[in-house]
């Protein structure tokens, strides 16, 4: 009798998504991006808003759903 492998999950993507909702619900969280260096010349409400966290569009759900199935 064979066994089943396991799914194993994306590490580059367990970093930088997590799903929302319910176990039904196919929303995943994610930061934004831009906000690692040269902040300086980025403006105050600029940065301020990029603190805020985002969601991954409905057209990448899917693929990221793939990359995350034991979430």
């Amino acid at each position: 009798m064979s066994k089943k492998t396991k799914i194993k999950t994306n590490s580059a993507a367990k970093k930088r998504f997590r799903r929302v909702g319910s176990a039904g619900s196919k929303q995943f969280k994610r930061a934004k991006g831009y906000r690692r260096h040269l902040l300086t010349k980025k403006g105050a409400k600029r940065r301020r808003q990029l603190r805020q966290g985002g969601y991954v569009s409905a057209a990448d759900c899917r693929s990221i759903a793939t990359l995350l199935p034991n979430s």
